[in-house]
């Protein structure tokens, strides 16, 4: 079913290490399995969210001869040797999972900010370049690299929300103020109204009382932006990734109903409703 209108969603956090791909991974995962047409978009130039659905084979020949989310953005050296573009559609990849087609990443974002720092509107590329698919589908999750800069922009510049993963520990949780306050304004100056859908306890280990302290504080704080549903730290969510699967095809029955209530309590935040 097309949506001309579609849900875009951004996992976003400035620290690394919160199980922000596997829940972009899974959440994506979840939306095509209940029959909703998904985009995944990589925007991490380290591309484990990419690496979770395909092998590294099949990327650098995807990357080779149809191209990646970089040529979207024009990282330097991303077009044909006629200087040509390459097209969303050459570059989205069918069917990684069931419902869910991918945008790959690619290792030249690392240097993606410097390629265009002279650029015009480079806040704006992903959104121009995707305009053309975007109306088919109904719901879009981009996967951030844990920082502010470009890569993430672009993310952010087309999205309707934004999720942040965070881990019960103090690094993951000190800067989540500062984020949303950093989102807003930079939601302001794009003129791109962008709805704060939540924050889910992630990679959550054996019970601590800094840890219990830490969930506590942060729902103080943050109230009914606190997601119920937790995820919690499971050598199979790893495991899937490595072996190109969403979490629900692997044997930990747990882990998936973990991340199946996470999903199901998201939609409703982002306005999901079904058809």
């Amino acid at each position: 079913m097309a949506n001309l209108d579609p849900i875009i969603v951004s996992c976003v956090n400035l620290k690394g290490g919160v199980g922000k791909t596997a829940i972009a991974v899974n959440f994506a995962a979840y939306c095509g399995m209940i029959g909703i047409k998904t985009l995944l978009v990589d925007l991490d130039p380290q591309t484990n969210a990419t690496f979770s659905c395909m092998t590294v084979e099949a990327w650098q020949k995807h990357a080779a001869e149809q191209g990646s989310v970089a040529n979207l953005l024009g990282a330097r050296g991303h077009t044909s040797a006629e200087g040509q573009e390459k097209s969303a559609e050459s570059i989205i990849l069918q069917s990684v999972f069931k419902g869910v087609d991918l945008v790959p990443s690619h290792l030249d974002l690392f240097t993606v900010d410097l390629d265009l720092s002279s650029e015009v509107a480079r806040e704006t590329r992903l959104r121009r370049s995707l305009k053309d698919v975007i109306g088919k589908y109904e719901i879009i999750v981009c996967d951030c690299p844990p920082n502010l800069t470009i890569p993430t922009q672009n993310a952010l510049a087309m999205s309707t929300h934004y999720v942040v993963p965070v881990s019960l520990d103090f690094l993951s949780s000190l800067g989540i103020g500062l984020l949303l306050g950093r989102i807003k304004k930079l939601s302001d100056d794009l003129e791109n109204p962008i709805e704060h859908a939540g924050i889910v306890l992630s990679r959550v280990g054996r019970k601590s009382y800094f840890k219990m302290q830490t969930a506590a504080t942060l729902k103080k704080a943050f109230g009914d932006s606190v997601l119920d549903a937790q995820i919690k730290e499971r050598s199979a969510v790893s495991e899937s990734a490595a072996k190109n699967l969403p979490i629900y095809q692997m044997s930990d029955r747990e882990a998936a109903s973990e991340f199946r209530a996470f999903s199901a309590e998201l939609l409703p935040r982002l306005g999901w409703k079904k058809k």
